[in-house]
């Protein structure tokens, strides 16, 4: 997932790790293995990668994530990978 980025240090993935329970859903539903556990917990190992669809913020059951659509939105990225940059940037999504 490094290649595709649109600006570093600006997604909005959160994790209060204070309320996770360890469930391990979250490793499992992020499509860009953003998340891992350490230990019985969950940690954020790629923010950069986050693309902002929400599978993890809206399955974590104690709501330890928390993911807002932003400038690393789904959308953009997709639109990178079908259309390569120059149209994604036309396209100005987010």
């Amino acid at each position: 997932m490094k290649n595709f980025r649109h600006y570093s240090g600006v997604a909005t993935l959160k994790l209060d790790r204070d309320a996770c329970v360890g469930c391990g859903l979250c490793p499992q539903l992020c499509p860009h293995g953003v998340l891992a556990m350490d230990g019985k917990r969950a940690r954020i190992v790629d923010p950069d990668g986050c693309m902002e669809c929400g599978a993890c913020a809206k399955n974590c059951p104690s709501g330890a994530l928390s993911v807002s659509p932003g400038v690393g939105c789904a959308s953009y990225i997709i639109n990178k990978w079908l259309r390569g940059s120059k149209a994604a940037q036309a396209k100005n999504c987010c």
